[in-house]
């Protein structure tokens, strides 16, 4: 009970309309992420996590009228707008820097092309990429998303006993930093 991080809810507490397209448990899991305001979604595959996260992210941008970033690996950008379209929501894909729409979807090597104080939100789509990228690129994801105020990680290939990767999500997130959270949860039993 020492170790529980209660940390605020600092997010949207009443949601616009939630896609009529979703299941009951999309809608549930959506208002659980806007109401955080920094939030993991992760979901088995085939359940959903783009839908929920265009939704999320058209819920942000109704909220503080600034466009919201998807970050995808190259590969799933396309699919992302295809899957904004077949949901009635309007995204589009850059890869120079430009936002020419409310959610605008890049691929993560893209991302120093974009300035942070442009956006309310950001997602990481296949957010579990992070622990594969270098350094300087994993920083570079972690420091853009703690300047932004609602953050979303998705992915469905989460490993729950990997520390690096749930200390990389919670640092994205703007909670526990890496090593604050080793030395929290973690024992070092090397002796």
């Amino acid at each position: 009970q020492s170790k529980a991080n209660a940390s605020p809810a600092v997010g949207i507490e009443k949601p616009g309309k939630l896609n009529d397209r979703m299941f009951p448990f999309q809608k549930d899991i959506v208002k659980w992420a806007l109401r955080r305001g920094r939030a993991a979604i992760f979901a088995d595959c085939g359940l959903g996590k783009t839908p929920m996260q265009l939704v999320w992210a058209q819920n942000v941008v109704e909220k503080t009228c600034k466009p919201v970033l998807i970050l995808t690996p190259l590969s799933v950008g396309a699919q992302t707008i295809r899957e904004a379209h077949k949901f009635g929501i309007e995204a589009k894909q850059s890869r120079d820097g430009s936002v020419t729409s409310k959610i605008t979807v890049t691929n993560y090597q893209q991302l120093h092309k974009f300035d942070w104080q442009q956006f309310g939100g950001v997602v990481c789509d296949e957010s579990s990429i992070l622990k594969g990228f270098d350094g300087a690129t994993r920083d570079a994801v972690t420091v853009f998303l703690r300047k932004v105020p609602y953050r979303l990680l998705c992915t469905a290939t989460a490993a729950p006993n990997d520390y690096i990767e749930l200390g990389n999500s919670s640092e994205a997130l703007g909670y526990l930093g890496f090593m604050d959270m080793l030395a929290r949860f973690f024992k070092n039993n090397r002796n």
